[in-house]
Parts: C-alpha cells; structure tokens; sequence
C-alpha cells in the first residue's frame, strides 16, 4: 500500500485549494472593516449538494455572507451554511488516524509500524505487531507516514454550503460577498512649504494595511471615506508585525472620488494586489500646488506664552485643490536653500474636508515669539 507523509498531504491539500480565475472587489472602510465580493465559477451538480467556497479572509463575519449564482439565481438557494477555520495540522491527521497502522520514524532508531493508540502528553504510543507496545517520544520524530490522504481536513479558512440546485447541472458563476475584520486604509499627506511659506505644494496617498488572513489578487478597489455605523464594533489590537510596506505613485489621478450616500467613495482606476500583512501606498491624486497664509496664534489662557503656529489653505479649485479630502496626518516639510534638502517642520491631523472647506494645520510653535497676557 503506498504510504503517505504528513508534507506530501499539505502539497496535495493545497494543490487541491488551488482557486478558479475569479473576479475580487473589495470596499474598504475606516473603520478596519472591508465589504469583500468574489465572483467565481463553480460546477454545480443538480439537487441538494455540498460546496467548499476556500481562499476567504480568516476574519470574516460569517453572519454577513450573501451568495447569488449569477447563471441562475431563481434556482439555486443557500440551505445551510458553517464556516470552517479548524485548520489542518499533525495532531489533527494523527487523531483521524486513532486505531489505524502508521510509520513513524525517529531521529535515532525505527521506522516504527503499528496501530496508533494515543498521541498525547508528548509521545506517540503503537501497538506493534507483535502485541507489544512501544512508546515513541514527540520530540524525536521527524516524519510520519499514513496510509492515504484523510478526508475532512482543510488548509485554509472555508465556507461549507449545502446548496439546492433546482436548475441545471454544470457550470455556473456565482457571486459572493462577505464583510472582514483587520482591513484598514487612511489617507496621508507630504506637505512642503515653499516661496517664504506661501504657497504649499501639496502631494497625498491611500494606505491599505490588510491583516485580514489572505491576499486580494487583481482586484477592483474602493475605499469609503466617512463614518460607517457599525451595531457591533469588535475591539481588535493592531497589530502591524510582518507587515510589509509597498508604495505606488503616480502623476495621474489614480481614484475617482464621488459622493456616494452621506459619504465620499474613491475607485482605483485599475486593478491591484493587496497581500496579507502588507501596507499599500498609493498616490490618491497628483500633486497639488495651492496658496498658504502662516498664521500666528496666541491663546495666553490655554497655550501659556507659547506663540502657535498654523498653516491655512482653502480646500477649493481657485487655490489648486478644489475636491474632498479624507481625514490623515499631514506631515509638512520645508527646503533649505543652503543644500536644497527637505526638513520636516511639523505635522498635523486633518478631518474629512469638503471642498471650499478651510484647512488649518498646526505645525509647531514659533521659536522666537513669546505671548504675554496684558490687562
């Protein structure tokens, strides 16, 4: 009987896993939340079936799963649906194979053969053929060979349908859409202060930072700019280790922005790849070059003697803006003449801002003027 090793049945389960082309749009909100739609092609057999829909975001809402074949969708209805996230590993494939004979070898000594009888408490107990048994530690095996591949066993997070095709038998493409945790992006902007601080050339990027457990390849994207209310918002830590920076810029307008509901929508222009653990940078539109007044603040009450000082610009066509900006951190810098460098002067959060908006940032206070409260 040809014997299997638990690394050859990772390989086949994964060559298994291997998707069809498929067509993945993904909306991503600020509030680290993402509406996923994945439009596949699955072979559909006529009658209540069961399908494996794999390669979903590991921090997917189950509850909010939609599926729709497009082929025929008066005839096919979901009846029952369980998401899978128990993922393969050797324990796993070790208790499917309880009172079955596996191969185990050591660093050591063996192959062992035998009846797999327990696996816990760090050692593998067989009963050997013989009769007797033999107590094989953990630690000392460095592979193991089972009879065949077991059934049952997943890879990667799955949706488990069980289906009523009352239509046709074959073919038939199907759209999916499911909501996922731990996808985020936010808008930044590069500042520089130029022509003795009045003007502001003006450059500014989406970055899409996906921990949500898979990759999004070739995808159409959109981000959501505004506040999206969520019944149940879960409290999840970011975590950003493993992530992987990537930057795309361009001069062209790479989003086209429209108002879309209460909100603001912005559509790439072309289809990308955002990989797991990874953070996208892309240029949101072309730099931008608009007229700037600094501005000198003294609140004695709140600030003490300290002298603040701003930056204002007016979000609008006649200043070289003129279109909505998402909320982000603004990080202005400023040219030394003496070796043409940018110098980071300050930074400053920005709010969502319609256009003909004001825009002020504070970006430090002045070092040479103090205030005093006189009566």
């Amino acid at each position: 009987m040809k014997k299997i090793s638990f690394a050859l049945i990772l390989v086949m389960l994964t060559s298994l896993l291997i998707a069809q082309e498929n067509d993945v749009a993904i909306t991503v909100y600020n509030n680290r939340m993402a509406l996923v739609k994945d439009v596949r092609e699955m072979d559909l057999d006529k009658g209540k079936i069961e399908v494996n829909f794999r390669d979903v975001a590991s921090t997917i809402d189950p509850t909010s799963v939609h599926f729709k074949s497009l082929t025929s969708p008066e005839d096919v209805s979901i009846l029952e649906q369980n998401y899978e996230f128990d993922l393969v590993s050797q324990d796993k494939v070790l208790e499917k194979y309880i009172d079955q004979n596996i191969t185990v070898f050591t660093k050591q000594d063996g192959p062992f053969t035998g009846k797999l009888l327990s696996h816990r408490g760090g050692s593998i107990l067989l009963q050997m053929d013989a009769g007797n048994l033999k107590s094989v530690l953990s630690s000392a095996v460095i592979n193991i060979d089972f009879p065949s591949l077991p059934e049952g066993l997943i890879t990667r997070p799955t949706l488990v349908w069980h289906l009523n095709n009352d239509g046709r038998d074959g073919t038939h493409k199907a759209e999916v859409s499911y909501l996922a945790q731990n996808i985020d992006w936010h808008a930044e902007y590069v500042a520089v202060s130029k022509k003795e601080d009045t003007e502001l050339e003006l450059n500014s990027w989406v970055s899409i930072e996906n921990q949500s457990g898979t990759d999004y390849e070739n995808a159409k994207l959109k981000v959501v700019a505004g506040d999206v209310n969520l019944a149940q918002r879960p409290q999840r830590d970011r975590v950003r280790k493993g992530a992987v920076m990537m930057a795309e810029s361009a001069q062209a307008p790479q989003f086209e922005e429209k108002a879309f509901f209460e909100y603001h929508l912005y559509t790439l222009q072309r289809r990308t790849t955002i990989k797991n653990n990874q953070i996208k940078q892309i240029s949101l539109f072309p730099t931008a070059t608009t007229k700037i007044d600094k501005i000198y603040l003294y609140n004695g009450a709140r600030y003490g003697e300290d002298v603040r000082v701003n930056l204002e610009f007016k979000n609008s066509k006649e200043t070289g803006l003129g279109i909505p900006l998402p909320m982000g951190k603004v990080r202005v810098y400023k040219e030394d003449e003496a070796d043409e460098a940018l110098e980071f002067v300050g930074e400053d959060f920005i709010d969502h801002t319609p256009k003909d908006e004001k825009v002020r940032l504070y970006v430090g206070n002045a070092f040479d003027i103090k205030g005093e409260r006189t009566k």
